[in-house]
């Protein structure tokens, strides 16, 4: 690097995407899952470089269907995983609601604590740009409200890092 030459910023998308490069390198049983996270990078290119680094076995596409993708997330984290499961907006969530209000969210309470869902789930919210109407909800005050499931917004690049691996660890 040259003497005129600044070194590049850390961006929002870099900081999630070393997060997850973190808390995979840390724990063999975190995998990241979702649409197009590995081959295509994922929607806002967050998880580029991670299927090179980490395999098929850990990071995984899925088909279209978050109903679907979001009940083997819940499978494999209540089978001991740590999944992390990418809903490309926070509105395609709604297709998965009964997995993420009814089962996630409702177990541990459901089995007296023998049983934990410890499951991340990603999502963008908000209005964002040419993303029209059907992505830019904003709902994580309403998933906030609902018992067994914690938010996490992120505010700054730091956080967006150090959200992650606190969040994985949670039963």
């Amino acid at each position: 690097m040259s003497t005129t030459e600044q070194p590049r910023k850390m961006t929002f998308r870099d900081a999630v995407r070393e997060g997850i490069r973190d808390s995979m390198s840390k724990d063999p049983r975190v995998f990241l899952m979702g649409e197009d996270v590995g081959r295509y990078g994922g929607s806002y290119a967050f998880s580029k470089g991670l299927l090179e680094a980490f395999g098929p076995e850990r990071i995984r596409d899925t088909p279209l269907s978050e109903l679907g993708f979001v009940g083997a997330g819940v499978g494999a984290a209540l089978g001991g995983l740590r999944p992390i499961v990418e809903v490309m907006t926070v509105n395609f969530s709604l297709l998965a609601l009964d997995q993420i209000v009814n089962t996630a969210a409702a177990l541990r309470h459901m089995s007296g604590g023998q049983f934990s869902v410890p499951l991340v789930l990603r999502m963008a919210t908000g209005a964002g740009r040419q993303l029209a109407a059907q992505h830019s909800h904003s709902l994580e005050n309403w998933y906030a409200h609902i018992p067994g499931i914690r938010v996490l917004a992120p505010a700054t690049i730091a956080d967006a890092r150090g959200m992650l691996g606190p969040a994985l660890a949670d039963p």
